[in-house]
């Protein structure tokens, strides 16, 4: 049984103007996804800024945030590192405060060769006894989980159980699909939702929840139903904020957003900076022409 069906977020980790996490704002955006029928969180991603957050912070937004979601739906902690012990550590302490499963993205800046990502993998999984999605970004981690190696660790490991796919490459989707049929397959992209739906995707990972989290999980449950009149007519009705969530480095543009919607959900920890104006601009008419603000 997958983790989740439908829209998990990958949410936003909210900052004070110090730049200290502001755990009372995290509270109110989890309360708002759970209102707005969000599937499941997804915590320390990155749109989480995980990689800018110390390894206290890390773990201690995790188990806060298992807390405050206080099992009404999933929650799947964000554990990936390039460095396999830390992802080790990372999935232990996340399996211990009670997260229903872990996302573990790719090594990154050392990359590794399908071996060695077979060899991370499974050694982190191993470590755990919770579902383990595996998070292929190579666009970020500038190396592709290939097909034929997701397929080995998904027969080959018992609680590697699926992956959120955001190579971009819709044929290396279908190729996976093909390959390993029972795998719990989830978009990482919010543009490809409905196409990736249409060949047996469970889902999304969705940065556009963050905003629109009512639509994004109505566009997931109707792609669910088998409505895909409706589900495509809403993934189209999207792609123009979609299009201008990401016109600078996620999660630039929708902590803007969420700051435009009033939510106060502070800046971003350096190297990432604030949206530039004139992208600000374009994101606000295509948000108000969405109907989100």
């Amino acid at each position: 049984m997958a983790i989740f069906e439908g829209a998990g977020v990958a949410l936003i980790t909210p900052m004070n103007e110090d730049f200290s996490v502001n755990y009372d704002k995290l509270e109110e955006i989890i309360e708002e996804q759970i209102a707005g029928g969000t599937d499941c969180i997804i915590i320390c991603g990155t749109t989480g800024e995980a990689s800018t957050l110390t390894v206290e912070e890390h773990l201690d937004v995790i188990k806060r945030t298992v807390e405050m979601v206080n099992r009404r739906i999933p929650v799947i902690a964000g554990t990936g590192s390039n460095s396999t012990e830390t992802a080790v550590e990372f999935s232990k302490e996340a399996q211990k405060y009670g997260s229903d499963g872990v996302l573990v993205v790719s090594p990154y800046y050392n990359k590794a060769t399908q071996k060695g990502l077979i060899r991370h993998f499974s050694e982190i999984a191993n470590s755990i006894y919770i579902p383990v999605l595996l998070y292929n970004i190579p666009g970020r981690t500038g190396v592709n989980i290939e097909p034929e190696t997701i397929a080995y660790l998904v027969n080959s490991v018992s609680n590697i159980v699926g992956v959120k796919e955001a190579s971009g490459n819709f044929s290396n989707a279908v190729k996976i699909l093909r390959l390993c049929p029972e795998i719990d397959m989830y978009s990482g992209n919010d543009d490809q939702v409905v196409p990736l739906m249409s060949i047996g995707a469970k889902g999304v990972i969705s940065v556009l929840s963050n905003v629109a989290p009512r639509q994004t999980h109505d566009m997931c449950r109707a792609a669910l139903d088998g409505d895909f009149v409706k589900a495509r007519k809403m993934q189209i009705e999207a792609l123009d904020v979609i299009e201008n969530l990401f016109t600078e480095v996620n999660p630039i543009p929708v902590k803007a957003a969420m700051n435009l919607q009033g939510k106060n959900v502070g800046p971003l920890r350096l190297p990432l900076t604030k949206m530039e104006k004139p992208h600000e601009d374009v994101l606000a008419k295509a948000m108000k022409e969405y109907g989100i603000l």
